[in-house]
């Protein structure tokens, strides 16, 4: 098979981070969408961190091991800069006795946004780290983004049922 100019290796690389992070936005997009149809509960909120947790693993691996100074920059980047849109722009509120998420006008750019910047970013990191250890990176700051998101979304459900519980004993 003769492979085209058109798809060098460095197209083929920037072709495949970009369909990624477009598939990997749709999804993130789609399951938001879906989320908010349906009451928020504890284990809605406490699961998808400590499921994301056991990508840790990873690191088992030497090709995906990085700095332990470079790991915690990630993390601090995710929890403090890339978190503060997704904070934003989730609310929960209170409907009877359920806890329901509130839809966001403003998510889907902060999706779009964040996809964006992952993609320019992986493409400068990829010419200075090898392909597992940005995969390390990135899955690093993602955890950062999402352990802040959802402890808080667990500070708004606690404060939302506090006096659900009360009446409830």
């Amino acid at each position: 098979m003769v492979a085209l100019p058109l798809f060098s290796s460095v197209f083929g690389k920037a072709a495949g981070s970009f369909i990624a992070a477009g598939a990997g936005a749709v999804a993130v997009i789609i399951w938001r969408m879906r989320e908010t149809r349906t009451a928020v509960s504890l284990k809605k909120i406490i699961i998808p961190p400590l499921g994301m947790a056991t990508g840790f693993s990873m690191f088992a691996d030497p090709a995906f091991r990085v700095p332990w100074i470079w790991a915690g920059i990630a993390f601090l980047i995710g929890a403090v800069a890339l978190a503060w849109p997704l904070l934003l722009t989730t609310r929960l509120e209170r409907q009877g006795e359920a806890v329901m998420m509130r839809r966001s006008s403003a998510f889907l750019a902060v999706i779009l946004v964040l996809a964006a910047i992952r993609l320019f970013a992986r493409g400068y990191f990829d010419k200075i780290l090898t392909a597992p250890q940005t995969a390390g990176i990135f899955f690093i700051l993602a955890f950062g983004m999402i352990v802040i998101w959802r402890a808080k979304m667990l500070v708004d459900f606690r404060r939302l049922t506090a006096d659900l519980e009360t009446s409830a004993a």
